[in-house]
């Protein structure tokens, strides 16, 4: 990132990039014209309304048409595995620089953006300038001096203590190196330690520096402090620390700072566990074949649990800091219980395993149920025999237990070092969302590192926003009449969605209101009227990238979607509404247009609850998939209610086999069938041939935790009818979310 930062600033400097396309390719455009989608069986509406926001830009004014002329070729480069690397059809190839192909590359194929960025880096700059750094500490320590402070920026999973004991050794101090992990009542200690060792001239290494916030100012000082006529020569400071606002600037600045990257991929993580195994240790327990076994599986098992994260939601709804202690712990355990047992517990195992060492850090039920179902297939009485495979492929699998730990390492070292998703029982496509996710990651960090003010192709940050403020308040619409709908819809005791309705009136009257008020106030403050306040120059940032304002974000419902697109969605929602109170009720709902779905859901049950004269307890939902589309739906059901606008992630929904399926390749979510919520009181859910499929307001699936127990983004639970076992569809994360990014 920070060498295709620099080449970019090259860039401008010399004029050569449109400041217009800079800002497409950070944040994306606003669709001028909306056309309809040439092509929908392959081309999605995200892409597509790329493609048309792109056209708005000047030196791409007839691409969307000249795109629908060349659909082929350009399905061509959406299929290709290289479409980074794959030419342009028609004139575009010779029109476009390299930069300008970046921004046809983010709307077709975002996924391929970091690759497409490592080309660009090399062809304006050099090849050295991507290629990955190896940490020599060597190196650093021959710059430094004793004056400089060696800082390690820890990221989760590392820990560079052994590397630095390693190169103490190298460099004969190793007994002139002490030690101490910092934090409560560890501060006169340590500046004694390093009092003693400027006189001396040995190595000080202070780890967790952000665990004593409380002390860094001392260590500044003590820093600041050193003499270099006093000092000697040798003395080295050498500290760990996490990204923390605590920590001394001044250190920072005047510091050398290194990273190290944790393991990555299954290979590296049970090349890691088994590097510190020793034969003796294979061989320690009394059923050696069954320990061979287990352990082989268990240590698979941790290093699914640690890569899954990468996955994002599709992995786990909040990515769980796993460390090497948890699988220690379960080997351990594992050893005793086959020592202690004539039969191999493996309720016992999973218990400990899942629940316990592994579980206590999981705060969500639903990737508690994720991690008992993966469990399941490392911890079975199936991994004892031999080739046991853990993937479809067989690649992963079990090996004889007759090799040593020689044996195991040179098995582990034949793996492939980039996982397939199959390991972790995911859909391919879990790769391009992986790939798609890092990509927009880092693109919304460059947004971060931009200059605050600046000249976009000849006007100014101030025009920009001020045109963007008056686009969105000429579009957002007048609050709607409370009083009237209250009138029109009275509080009833047998009518319960008359309260929902006016509830949600209320919710999006206020988010109308503060929408059309900061818009007025920052047009004001633009023109130099009223003061323009930290918040209102954060709004005009906002508008500038493309975002929500946090002033709206926190009046509104969870969303992720970019500015543009939010505000289209805020205008649909508006229109649901408004049918409702002037048409009635509506005969099938919008589930996605809700501000609070959870009201509506528990109306729904009062209304049956009321009607047949039954405790509201003892009423749940069963769910029918129907056949119907919304328009062929004219009169609502009888009992419960209709839902539709729910999108599924992880699988699709086959309309002819009536059941769930595997996505189509690059196809990341698809639309769901209408679902029919139908209450039914003392109701038992059925054991198979259903998939208990939770549904989620946005695709961060993650939230806070609320008074009933579940996550603030958690909608319902409902069943989707399936053939395949309900721990498949778990492996693969599959969910319904009502609204995506875009």
């Amino acid at each position: 990132m920070f060498a295709f930062l620099v080449c970019v600033r090259i860039l401008m400097n010399d004029g050569q990039i449109n400041m217009d396309e800079w800002r497409f390719l950070l944040s994306g455009g606003i669709i001028k014209e909306m056309k309809e989608n040439p092509a929908p069986a392959w081309l999605y509406e995200r892409v597509w309304g790329d493609i048309l926001a792109l056209s708005s830009l000047k030196n791409f004014s007839s691409f969307a048409n000249d795109f629908v002329d060349n659909l082929q070729e350009f399905r061509a480069i959406f299929d290709s595995p290289k479409p980074h690397r794959a030419p342009l059809p028609g004139k575009w190839e010779a029109e476009l620089d390299a930069f300008q192909k970046l921004l046809v590359l983010r709307c077709l194929r975002g996924d391929k953006i970091t690759n497409a960025m490592q080309d660009f880096v090399a062809l304006h700059l050099d090849q050295r300038f991507i290629e990955p750094q190896t940490t020599d500490l060597s190196v650093i320590f021959k710059e430094s001096t004793a004056t400089t402070p060696l800082v390690f920026v820890l990221s989760p999973g590392t820990d560079p203590a052994a590397d630095l004991y390693k190169f103490a050794e190298e460099m004969k101090f190793s007994q002139k190196l002490s030690a101490i992990s910092l934090g409560q009542g560890q501060g006169p200690r340590a500046e004694a330690m390093i009092r003693s060792a400027m006189e001396q001239g040995n190595w000080v290494f202070f780890q967790n520096c952000h665990l004593a916030p409380s002390w860094m100012p001392s260590l500044e000082r003590l820093v600041e402090g050193i003499d270099p006529s006093q000092v000697h020569q040798d003395f080295r400071l050498w500290l760990t620390s996490l990204p923390s606002n605590r920590f001394p600037v001044s250190i920072l600045q005047n510091g050398s700072k290194m990273t190290i990257e944790p393991p990555r991929g299954v290979k590296a993580n049970l090349l890691k566990s088994y590097i510190s195994f020793s034969d003796d240790f294979l061989n320690s327990c009394p059923k050696v074949t069954e320990f061979k076994s287990l352990l082989l599986s268990l240590c698979f098992f941790h290093g699914n649990m640690l890569e899954r994260r990468k996955f994002g939601p599709l992995g786990f709804n909040i990515p769980y800091e796993f460390t090497d202690g948890d699988l220690r712990i379960c080997i351990s355990q594992l050893q005793m219980f086959l020592s202690e047992y004539a039969d191999i517990p493996y309720k016992v195992l999973k218990y400990t395993a899942g629940e316990i060492n592994y579980g206590s850090r999981v705060t969500d039920n639903w990737d508690r149920r994720c991690i008992m179902s993966i469990l399941e297939d490392f911890y079975k009485p199936e991994v004892l025999t031999p080739e046991f495979a853990y993937s479809e492929s067989g690649i992963y699998k079990q090996i004889s237990t007759n090799s040593d730990l020689d044996g195991y390492l040179q098995y582990i070292k034949s793996l492939p070092l980039n996982d397939s998703p199959e390991i972790f029982g995911l859909h391919d496509n879990a790769n391009i969302t992986f790939a798609q996710n890092e990509s927009f990651a880092l693109l919304g960090t460059i947004v971060q590192l931009q200059p605050k003010t600046l000249m976009v192709g000849g006007c100014s940050k101030e025009e920009l926003v001020e045109e963007t403020a008056r686009g969105i308040l000429e579009k957002v619409p007048a609050p709607m009449n409370l009083q009237e709908v209250i009138h029109k819809y009275p509080l009833l005791y047998e009518e319960s969605m008359n309260t929902v309705l006016v509830q949600e009136v209320i919710r999006y009257n206020k988010l109308l209101e503060v929408v059309a008020q900061t818009l007025k106030d920052l047009l004001k403050a633009l023109k130099g009227l009223v003061v323009m306040s930290s918040q209102l120059e954060l709004m005009a940032s906002s508008l500038y990238n493309n975002t929500v304002p946090e002033m709206w974000d926190a009046k509104a419902y969870p969303s992720l979607k970019p500015l543009a697109s939010w505000v289209n969605d805020l205008l649909q929602r508006i229109e649901f509404l408004r049918n409702w109170i002037n048409n009635g009720i509506p005969s099938v709902f919008w589930i996605s247009g809700f501000f609070f779905p959870q009201a509506f859901l528990t109306g729904t049950l009062q209304n049956f609850a009321r009607k047949s004269v039954i405790s509201i307890d003892t009423i749940s939902f069963s769910f029918k998939v129907m056949k119907e589309s919304v328009g062929e739906l004219t009169s609502a059901p009888s009992e419960g209610c209709y839902i539709y606008g729910l999108f599924l992630e992880g699988a699709r929904w086959d309309p002819v086999a009536f059941q769930l399926a595997e996505s189509r390749p690059k196809e990341l979510y698809t639309e769901m069938a209408v679902i029919w919520l139908l209450p039914v009181p003392h109701r038992t859910a059925p054991a198979t041939g259903s998939y208990l499929c939770p549904i989620y307001k946005t695709l961060t699936r993650a939230g806070t935790l609320s008074t009933t127990g579940h996550s603030t983004n958690y909608v319902i639970a409902v069943e989707i009818p399936s053939d395949k076992p309900q721990k498949h569809w778990i492996k693969r994360g599959t969910a319904l979310i009502c609204a995506l990014d875009f």
